[in-house]
């Protein structure tokens, strides 16, 4: 029987409440690995100047301005229809990110997966720069675009091996502490899919020993997925099986073959 001299000793505290005493908030660093959203997006269309416009100058439009940002809170939400999400704090002025005000004002964005070896552009395209910085630029990323979203094709990183195309959905904002504990959570409904052919296994599917994608853990720590093993539910059955894989059309498949009845 454990007693006092033997139960291990277990830190407990409040968040915003009482202190945690440690050197490091241990907050983040329990949330892990967590999937990396790197999200693309277009600022919306703006008119030409009145002087623009009496002058007959095309040329004078604004174009859209592309923007590039890796969000450490980002997941999948359900996949019949295919939903994302990934939220994004204020700024240390209290402002919000330039991805939020974009996926809202232009109705899309786009997930980029973002890898071991695009590491460095994704730690690159994370700083904060004025609005209207091209990051795909300033990363040395190469552009490919959209092929399905409305209005001006939103970029997408080349080299990255799959890409979610995105229309955007709602935005859940949870109030916080000043100045950036306020975040807005923005959900995306998935309306396209890239995949890189090279990704994939022979037997169809995606690889991430080829991929190897990043994660983001606590503190200034990442880690890649290299290593995978599979289990299985006992017991379960096709239609679970198949949701679990994500599979639509094999879930309706299972569901109509365990309502036929039995003869």
């Amino acid at each position: 029987m454990l007693n006092a001299t033997t139960v291990p000793s277990i830190m407990f505290y409040q968040p915003g409440k009482t202190p945690h005493n440690l050197p490091h908030d241990p907050f983040k660093a329990c949330v892990v690995p967590r999937p990396i959203g790197w999200i693309s997006t277009v600022s919306p269309p703006t008119l030409p100047s009145s002087s623009s416009r009496n002058r007959n100058d095309a040329t004078t439009t604004p174009k859209p301005q592309h923007n590039l940002a890796p969000y450490s809170q980002f997941n999948n939400l359900t996949f019949d229809p295919p939903y994302v999400m990934f939220a994004a704090n204020q700024t240390s002025t209290g402002t919000r990110k330039d991805t939020v005000r974009n996926a809202e004002a232009t109705g899309k964005f786009v997930w980029n997966l973002a890898t071991w070896d695009l590491r460095q552009a994704v730690n690159a395209t994370a700083q904060q720069f004025a609005y209207g910085t091209d990051e795909f630029l300033v990363a040395g990323l190469e552009k490919e675009y959209s092929h399905i979203l409305p209005g001006d094709p939103v970029p997408m990183v080349k080299a990255s091996p799959a890409k979610f195309e995105c229309v955007y959905h709602s935005t859940v904002r949870l109030p916080g502490n000043p100045p950036m504990g306020t975040v807005d959570v923005v959900i995306g409904r998935v309306v396209g899919v890239h995949i890189a052919d090279w990704a994939l296994t022979k037997d169809g599917r995606l690889d991430v020993k080829k991929t190897k994608p990043m994660a983001r853990l606590g503190y200034y720590e990442y880690a890649v997925v290299t290593e995978t093993f599979e289990m299985v539910i006992p017991g379960a059955d096709g239609a679970i099986s198949a949701g679990l894989e994500g599979s639509p059309a094999r879930v309706l498949e299972e569901v109509r073959r365990l309502a036929k009845p039995k003869l």
